[in-house]
């Protein structure tokens, strides 16, 4: 047997998600390789090899993480979800307080001795999505006690969502209406919604008026701005990010211009993280951007699978809202790209440059799998204990005729 067939037999769970992730890597590759170029002309002395080979260590390394995420069982992580949820709230303090400000925001955290910067609201994202499904899933049935939705559910979801929205609005308002579905699929009565939906809002008003006195904390000046730009797009100019996004998008055509071969790669702002999607487009066309459009759809419709088999016990619980923020993140960084929502700053999951965000979303896909393998795992199971007497039915009423 060769080495590939021998590794497909040894992974078990959702091929079709291994193969999701074999795609959106390849991609990833590829287009950071093609869209630092001009990157690395600025800040590297045009040294393209050297982001090529540091994202593809980090992804590497990911892919690693992926591994032995999906070694573990997924009952780990709901013991691990309220340690994490403790760890992930004075970081993010930590990080408001006295991380270093980088592009007008507080998101990151020096490691001393290394210089490698933390972002901790993607630790904060699967942390609590952990910690929500945790809760969820300790009451079977329908969630109409306040005591059982208010402290262990509402409380947690508010006070990450309002540490992280000062210096990242697009990340919190994601990781907050997430949370909202995954209340709504875990059967919370709908006045438990609406109060943490109400609730939310007056959080983010509260944000605002702190803005006003505290701008250094609160990026109420860029949230304006950004929904000024966007509202009057049609009165005025696009902004000089979405028209260059937009005019990579229509170079690309059908099949593109080819892979390293993306013009507006060199005007885009980001084109290796948040307009990264524009850059496969130009270069891989229709036919790619559909493609990786289509790689988180499937990925989302495999996650509702995974629900239905697993009688919505944590680990479909935890693998649907892992699939849900994936896949809203990737539908927000495209919708930005075509200019159907304000600029928000989101990366495409697992295909733009990053450090934290690559190796999270790694560690989110690994815990996607394990629940797969273990669920496909008890089926089987159930199917054999199913299946086992009727086995033995024939011997036993074979034997009482031999006996007459």
């Amino acid at each position: 047997m060769s080495l590939g067939a021998r590794i497909y037999t040894e992974l078990r769970g959702d091929r079709v998600i291994w193969m999701i992730i074999a795609v959106l890597a390849m991609f990833s590759i590829l287009s950071v390789y093609s869209a630092t170029g001009s990157l690395a002309y600025k800040m590297a002395g045009g040294d393209t090899e050297r982001y090529l080979l540091k994202h593809s260590v980090i992804l590497g390394f990911g892919l690693v993480m992926t591994y032995f995420a999906y070694l573990t069982h997924y009952a780990k992580f709901k013991n691990m979800a309220p340690w994490l949820l403790l760890l992930t709230i004075p970081l993010l303090v930590f990080t408001i307080a006295m991380g270093p400000e980088l592009n007008g925001a507080r998101r990151w955290i020096q490691i001393p001795y290394v210089g490698i910067t933390f972002q901790t609201s993607d630790l904060a994202k699967l942390a609590l999505i952990l910690f929500v499904a945790r809760e969820i899933t300790k009451h079977k049935d329908y969630i109409q006690s306040f005591e059982k939705a208010f402290m262990p559910i509402i409380v947690p979801i508010l006070m990450v969502v309002a540490l992280i929205a000062p210096s990242d609005l697009s990340t919190a308002l994601l990781l907050f209406f997430t949370c909202i579905t995954m209340m709504f699929i875990g059967r919370i009565d709908w006045k438990f919604i609406a109060l943490t939906f109400i609730l939310g809002v007056m959080v983010f008003a509260m944000l605002i008026i702190i803005g006003e006195f505290a701008p250094e904390f609160v990026r109420v000046d860029t949230w304006v701005s950004r929904i000024r730009d966007f509202i009057g797009a049609g009165e005025k100019e696009i902004g000089y990010q979405v028209q260059h996004s937009m005019m990579a998008i229509a170079n690309g055509d059908i099949v593109g211009v080819g892979p390293g071969n993306s013009v507006m790669r060199n005007y885009l702002p980001a084109p290796y993280s948040d307009f990264i999607y524009s850059t496969i487009t130009e270069e891989y066309g229709l036919l790619g951007s559909l493609l990786i459009l289509s790689m988180y759809v499937l990925l989302f419709f495999r996650a509702v699978r995974l629900v239905t088999k697993s009688d919505k016990s944590f680990g479909g619980m935890a693998a649907m809202g892992i699939t849900m923020i994936i896949v809203f993140q990737a539908l927000a960084n495209m919708a930005v790209s075509v200019d159907l929502v304000p600029v928000t700053g989101l990366t495409l999951p697992l295909v733009s440059m990053g450090g934290t965000s690559v190796l999270f979303t790694c560690i989110s896909f690994g815990i996607i799998l394990s629940v797969s393998k273990f669920v496909e795992a008890e089926a089987e199971l159930s199917e054999v204990v199913v299946e086992a007497p009727t086995e033995e039915a024939p011997q036993q009423g074979g034997g009482k005729r031999r006996k007459k």
